[in-house]
């Protein structure tokens, strides 16, 4: 009963990471999915880092104790406590792994030190001694806890924790033949990062093998750190470039000899994201996405023989979303299965019918089931009791920009049943414990602050009446950040959006619009939760300013209205969400305290995109734009994520050539800020120069900084945030003024 072992169906990139927090989603969605706590294996407490020691509450009364203290975090010799980023407990709870001095691969501080801690004798010894520091990756306990896995300069070890013996599982791992992890466009894209799995007899580890060689290097270049430049290689698949070749193989520990799974299809046309092994039968079971993602393949494959035999296929005119469940930001995320049936079948998620529903798919060839029904889209899966025959889900039929924890029959024979009490209108989500006795309920809504409690999930009561958000409700109250609006376009479409007046606004008077973007398949902005509105990059007061600040979901956006909704943007990036938008600001240019000649558009990444598209091909609409680390050329982007909402540019060329900015840069008319970092290693920098001949060419002024070296987030250096907020700022109040005339 793992709540995170679930297969399911939507994947999101980083780069709605990014734009999530500017405007304080982030950090919201990091408090709704566990509030910083770990749940204990017996289902009645949890663990939090405090003060640098590891405590324990147990529920309902929430009594603590400490259960590792500094003193037993101190290695021998040291004066000093470990600084723990992650830790994990084996099966049998006597034993900690503690990860510490972490480094930054890529988006996450997944490479560091790893330590085991024995409860037993307090001993404290840290893993791979004999390995450069801070290259220990993803460490893990094996099942019978008698030695720990972990990846080191893409090979994979295995050590012995009674002797500390190390063994090499593979030595042929390279910057491009990575073996146990994954290059940059796996981890970007489907989130993997752990690549290898501890077989349940602890003898034998199934892992990834990526070979990375064919792909084409992509050059940053560093012209600051020393007098001569410094070129930086990334393997980086463009879009159009095939894949890195992948294939899944089995080692077994006690001769490190590897057995190579036989998988359909050629290693290098097909995506393998998801590979888990069957409990108590000793296979393997693999999720295969070919190259346009548009056909997924479930595979039950013999370890022993590498044997493989499909069971499950489905296909999707535009693409098959692979959903990552929780929060893919932490280093433990893994995308693995949710067994039934002691384990003959998966708990899976689909769009087939329309909307986004779970199912019962069997592994021995039976009829699928339906367990969620009706049409509304299942949001998130947050627990399944299979003692009680039951699934608890997030959904809300009713309104796409919030969230209610609902429940029904596993078997799929009763009706959704909401458990959100109805007075809590927004956006509600809930951590179960290990057991599903207990679950961490979080909530908050536009003008209800972010609020927690306890619960005790089978009578949905709060264990301290007291702290109840119910109780609290009122005291929870705040200023609404923003207010929650529907417009309907011309062509009939109806989207959500948020708006934030001005401070003593007056209708008589008319006011500048500033839109915040994103618009593709990897966001939606617009939520019913506290703190949306807000603009962390002005370096001000909006609202005190006198602008009027709105943002709004296109179609195409994942926003739960249907697959219709979502889908409807395949190989229409850069010309249904664009327009989309226009219409709809034409329709707010209709208000009358709207001032027209000042209207202003910004976003970061795809909404840096969708900021110079907006601003290019409706000139008469958006008189100044603020364009950060954007896609100037859809050409330049990465392969899985181009690719999975475009299709392949050798197919339809012109699709990508009518969503490019740059295609349209020649009609610039307004106000232009473009932003990019030199170092960026997602979108990169080229994407800059590129649309910078372009407007050059067409004798089209605009306003360029490029910030050296720093990544997307734009965040590296002193004085970088500083920076680039005044920046912003001062340039949106001299082209677009602020106040009401």
């Amino acid at each position: 009963m793992d709540t995170k072992k679930i297969a399911f169906a939507r994947v999101t990139g980083l780069k709605a990471l990014i734009t999530i927090l500017l405007i304080l989603f982030f950090s919201l969605r990091v408090v709704s999915q566990g509030g910083g706590i770990k749940w204990a294996s017996d289902g009645n407490s949890y663990y939090r880092m405090e003060k640098g020691e590891l405590v324990k509450y147990t529920l309902p009364d929430s009594k603590s104790s400490v259960v590792i203290s500094k003193n037993q975090l101190t290695p021998q010799g040291s004066t000093s406590p470990l600084r723990i980023s992650f830790y994990a407990f084996s099966d049998d709870q006597q034993k900690v792994l503690l990860f510490t001095n972490t480094k930054k691969v890529w988006r996450l501080n997944t490479r560091g030190d790893y330590w085991v801690l024995d409860m037993k004798t307090g001993s404290l010894n840290q893993l791979g001694k004999t390995l450069p520091a801070s290259s220990l990756m993803f460490a893990k306990f094996s099942p019978d806890g008698k030695s720990a896995a972990f990846v080191s300069g893409n090979n994979i070890y295995v050590e012995d924790l009674s002797t500390s013996q190390i063994k090499a599982m593979t030595t042929n791992g390279t910057v491009t033949l990575i073996n146990g992890t994954f290059d940059w466009a796996y981890e970007e894209e489907f989130y993997c990062r752990d690549g290898f799995r501890w077989s349940p007899d602890s003898k034998s580890i199934a892992y990834w093998q990526i070979d990375a060689s064919s792909i084409k290097k992509f050059y940053l270049v560093n012209y600051t750190d020393s007098i001569y430049s410094k070129l930086i290689p990334i393997e980086y698949p463009k879009v159009g470039e095939k894949p890195s070749s992948c294939k899944v193989g089995v080692v077994n520990v006690a001769d490190a000899k590897t057995t190579w799974m036989d998988v359909p299809g050629d290693p290098a046309q097909n995506y393998i994201v998801r590979m888990e092994f069957i409990p108590f039968s000793g296979n393997l079971l693999i999720q295969q996405l070919n190259r346009k993602q548009n056909t997924s393949r479930l595979m039950n494959i013999e370890p022993a023989t590498g044997k493989s035999k499909i069971i499950q296929e489905e296909t999707d005119a535009a693409w098959v979303d692979v959903y990552q469940p929780g929060n893919p930001y932490t280093i433990d995320f893994t995308n693995s299965f949710i067994w039934l049936n002691e384990t003959k079948s998966i708990l899976w998620a689909s769009e087939k019918d329309g909307w986004n529903h779970l199912y019962q798919i069997s592994l021995e060839g039976k009829p699928e089931k339906l367990v969620t029904k009706g049409n509304f889209d299942m949001m998130d899966l947050k627990f399944t009791d299979i003692k009680g025959g039951y699934v608890y889900f997030l959904a809300s039929p009713d309104n796409a920009t919030q969230k209610y924890l609902y429940r029904t029959k596993l078997n799929g024979t009763a009706a959704p049943e909401l458990l959100t009490p109805a007075s809590l209108k927004g956006t509600n989500d809930y951590s179960f414990s290990a057991t599903g006795k207990y679950a961490l309920h979080t909530f908050s809504s536009i003008s209800i602050k972010p609020a927690r409690e306890f619960l005790s999930v089978v009578n949905q009561k709060t264990l301290v009446e007291k702290e109840g958000i119910i109780a609290r409700l009122d005291s929870l109250k705040g200023k609404p950040t923003a207010e929650l609006f529907r417009i309907t376009t011309s062509d009939n479409v109806e989207m959500d959006g948020w708006m934030v007046k001005p401070d003593n606004f007056d209708p008589s008077k008319k006011y500048p619009v500033v839109f915040y973007v994103y618009t593709e398949p990897a966001s939606a902005t617009v939520t019913d939760t506290y703190g949306v509105g807000r603009n962390s990059l002005y370096n001000g007061d909006m609202k005190a300013d006198g602008y009027i600040y709105i943002s709004l979901d296109n179609r195409g956006t994942p926003a739960f209205k249907g697959r219709a909704w979502r889908k409807s943007i395949y190989r229409n990036i850069g010309q249904i969400n664009i327009h989309d938008q226009a219409l709809a600001a034409k329709e707010i240019l209709k208000w009358s305290f709207v001032d027209p000649e000042r209207i202003a558009v910004w976003g970061w990444s795809g909404g840096g995109t969708a900021t110079l598209n907006l601003l290019f091909q409706y000139p008469e609409i958006y008189k100044t734009g603020i364009a950060i680390a954007a896609v100037g050329n859809e050409l330049t982007y990465d392969n899985i994520y181009q690719e999975r909402y475009m299709g392949l540019p050798q197919e339809n060329m012109e699709d990508f050539v009518k969503g490019s900015p740059i295609t349209y840069a020649k009609n610039l008319k307004g106000n232009l800020l473009y932003i990019h970092g030199t170092g960026d290693d997602n979108v990169h920098y080229q994407n800059a120069e590129m649309l910078i001949n372009e407007l050059v060419k067409y004798n089209r002024q605009f306003q360029f900084m490029p910030y050296p070296n720093r990544t997307h987030s734009i965040s590296e250096g002193p004085g970088t945030s500083e920076h680039l907020s005044t920046l912003y700022t001062n340039y949106l109040r001299m082209y677009c003024p602020p106040g009401g005339r």
